[in-house]
């Protein structure tokens, strides 16, 4: 089972986009999918159409207040074959208050996806843009992230403080972890986006995807549909850069001792 921690420290760069595109990618292709929503807005939540006041979230995997509740009790079925979902809640913001110093609460989502290993080929996790219990959680399940940034000026600053969080779970994992930035909002047509790619591919090197998602109004157009892209043809252009990533990070090494430093 792959485990693919989406995130980045600043929001609109495409993170949750890109969780729904990818896993409903790979659901298409025949794999088991589960996507999780790590973020107490539940945008993803929101996109696929699970709410996690019918359904438990995220948020009883900790249990707090009583026994955490059977993580496959959390799980549901979406309309599309083959793609399950996580929902977040609204109650997950308080985590980092209510958990304090509680020993273990770092490892909560592993042990969770430990137990749900037989059911799934694919596990993509859509992040919080803030470091805390849950992203703590999310990178250290993962043996990859993938960090969607936008290619403008201002989103290079996200990607430099999501890669200082990263380089503190390192520490206490005690490996590197693979990552991938994933240029998107890519517009040829002007020039802070391709100066923005060219200096992306310049300070992170192989790092860097080579697939790059452009601005697309059908890629949102889908998103207000709750439809992903796998089923929205209209987003052809995003659609198809999204199969070449997948291709893409499917062919990269899977052991954290070979990755690319940042």
């Amino acid at each position: 089972m792959r485990v693919w921690a989406i995130s980045n420290q600043k929001g609109g760069v495409g993170k949750t986009t890109t969780t729904v595109a990818l896993g409903s990618l790979m659901a298409e292709s025949g794999k088991r999918t589960l996507l999780i929503d790590m973020d107490p807005h539940a945008s993803l939540s929101g996109y696929i159409g699970v709410e996690s006041a019918a359904h438990g979230s995220v948020y009883d995997l900790f249990g707090i207040g009583g026994n955490p509740l059977p993580v496959r009790t959390l799980v549901h079925a979406t309309q599309w074959d083959r793609l399950s979902v996580l929902p977040a809640s609204a109650a997950m913001i308080t985590l980092d208050r209510q958990i304090g110093t509680r020993p273990g609460m770092g490892l909560v989502l592993t042990h969770a996806l430990a137990e749900l290993a037989p059911d799934f080929d694919h596990v993509l996790l859509d992040c919080p843009p803030t470091l805390g219990v849950l992203m703590v959680n999310a990178l250290a399940a993962s043996d990859r992230l993938l960090v969607p940034t936008q290619t403008e000026a201002l989103a290079l600053a996200g990607l430099e403080r999501m890669l200082r969080s990263l380089s503190m779970i390192e520490r206490s994992r005690g490996k590197p972890m693979l990552r991938t930035i994933v240029p998107t909002l890519y517009d040829a047509r002007t020039h802070a986006s391709r100066a923005c790619l060219a200096q992306l591919r310049e300070q992170y090197g192989d790092a860097v995807s080579e697939a790059v998602i452009p601005t697309d109004t059908q890629i949102r157009e889908a998103s207000a549909a709750g439809v992903p892209l796998a089923s929205w043809p209209a987003a052809r252009r995003g659609g198809l850069a999204y199969r070449r990533l997948l291709d893409e990070l499917l062919a990269l090494p899977v052991s954290s001792m070979t990755g690319a430093a940042a």
